[in-house]
């Protein structure tokens, strides 16, 4: 899940920000249009560039800065899983200039790291739900893995040989594979990237044996035949990858 918050401005109702990021753009009651935006508006991206967050990011931000009357820009900042750009944004003035465009991470992360440096129950509003998608594993093209019962075989004939990647430990993708090697008992090296843009530079150039990642930024790759769908993580098959089974990692 894709969703667009916005630092907490204490003693307001939502900004019109919420209202504006719909398809009629219109003020939020008792916002007066004229008010905001006065001036650029920080869209913070918490990955960096190429994967599927910052994807989306980019598919709005240029139609919300017409819509606005004024340019909203796109900064990322990847590292951590996500918590580097979510605690910068965290820590921006509640001013309704700054919006983080995050994945599940934004809920996952705290669960995960001993000491989260946000409380999404407090640091943030919601605004909007952007999309969502589950995360599918590839192989590369020139892989002799063609399905995920391949892999699951080749994995067990030679432990701790084989290599994945994901966009970063603690990501979904990452847990998605982790959750794989527990439910089958493969030992595979998880190889960490801070990203999906450097994670799919390593599956394209052969360098890893699976990549996990979250189908929107795999598309293209799958379309153009750079890279092989052997499963994805959706409770039933889906729609754009019909022949794709989901994984063992789904439940």
């Amino acid at each position: 899940m894709l969703s667009i918050l916005r630092r907490q401005i204490a003693q307001r109702p939502l900004a019109a920000t919420a209202a504006m990021l719909i398809a009629a753009l219109s003020a939020t009651p008792g916002v007066a249009r004229a008010e905001y935006p006065e001036r650029q508006i920080t869209m913070i991206v918490c990955f960096p560039a190429g994967g599927g967050t910052d994807i989306a990011a980019r598919l709005i931000n240029t139609q919300l800065g017409e819509a606005l009357g004024k340019p909203v820009i796109v900064e990322n900042r990847g590292g951590a899983g996500g918590n580097i750009g979510i605690a910068t944004a965290a820590r921006a003035a509640g001013d309704g200039y700054t919006l983080l465009v995050c994945s599940s991470a934004y809920v996952v992360n705290p669960s995960l790291y001993a000491q989260a440096s946000y409380d999404p129950f407090k640091d943030f509003i919601p605004v909007m739900v952007i999309g969502a998608s589950p995360n599918a594993f590839v192989v590369p093209a020139q892989s002799d893995v063609k399905s995920m019962p391949e892999l699951i075989a080749k994995a067990k004939a030679n432990p701790g040989k084989l290599n994945w990647t994901s966009p970063g430990a603690g990501t979904t993708p990452y847990l998605a594979g982790e959750l794989l090697k527990l439910r089958t008992g493969i030992d595979m090296l998880h190889i960490p990237f801070a990203g999906a843009g450097p994670a799919t530079t390593a599956v394209l150039g052969g360098q890893v044996d699976m990549y996990t990642a979250n189908i929107g930024s795999l598309m293209a790759l799958i379309d153009a035949g750079k890279v092989r769908p052997i499963a994805v993580t959706s409770s039933n098959r889906w729609g754009d990858l019909p022949m794709c089974p989901r994984s063992r990692s789904s439940g």
